[in-house]
């Protein structure tokens, strides 16, 4: 088997016998190898390389999810202290201080490409305020190669909001002419509240804030 060009580690496999290495060295010592041994046993390491990395990579995935998991189960119950109207109201005036716009006074502007940030700021606006429809807008803004309508239907399904508050889509002007190169991207969704109390009780408390 040796001189056929076999390694040690396969010998003992076909063999079937737990025979040191140093032994088989000593017994196969004068048997002269083929020519093409290197190359084999060089293409059998790099398999063995290839593999190993593959195997390192799911322990590192798997342990990973678990740590986030941990990550999640520990806070969950912070969940229930958003339900305290007072904790709510904080939060959503550090959201629209780091997110929403403040040029257009007398309403609420935030825009965002991420689906959970857009929720999370209605649910918020949700429990410290109510919401009324009628005061409620939302439009994308979005890249000039996409489809406009899926776009729509999709922040449509995100936000519960009806077809009737969608205001016309709005297209960047600098992306004409230049592919998208991020097929999952769904643009910008633009809330717009129009309530100048809200604006300015949010505003306020982000002062507040401010001078802690």
């Amino acid at each position: 088997m040796r001189k056929s060009g076999k390694s040690y580690g396969e010998i003992r496999s076909i063999l079937n016998a737990k025979i040191p290495k140093s032994t088989l060295s000593y017994w196969c010592r004068n048997i002269k190898l083929p020519t093409n041994y290197q190359d084999r046993i060089d293409k059998i390491m790099t398999l063995g390389g290839k593999r190993g990395r593959l195997i390192a990579v799911e322990v590192n995935r798997v342990k990973r999810e678990r740590y986030l998991k941990d990550i999640s189960l520990k806070n969950k119950y912070l969940l229930i202290k958003l339900k305290n109207k007072d904790t709510a109201k904080i939060a959503l005036a550090m959201l629209f201080w780091a997110e929403g716009s403040k040029s257009t006074r007398g309403s609420l502007m935030l825009g965002n490409s991420d689906p959970n940030m857009i929720r999370v700021f209605l649910r918020l606006l949700k429990c410290c305020y109510g919401i009324d429809r009628n005061r409620l807008t939302f439009r994308v803004q979005c890249r000039a190669d996409q489809d406009i309508p899926t776009l729509e239907k999709f922040w449509q399904l995100t936000t519960g909001i009806s077809s009737s508050m969608i205001r016309k889509a709005s297209v960047d002007p600098r992306t004409i002419g230049k592919p998208s190169l991020k097929k999952e991207y769904k643009g910008v969704c633009r809330i717009d509240y129009y309530s100048a109390h809200i604006y300015n009780e949010l505003t306020a408390i982000c002062k507040l804030l401010g001078g802690v």
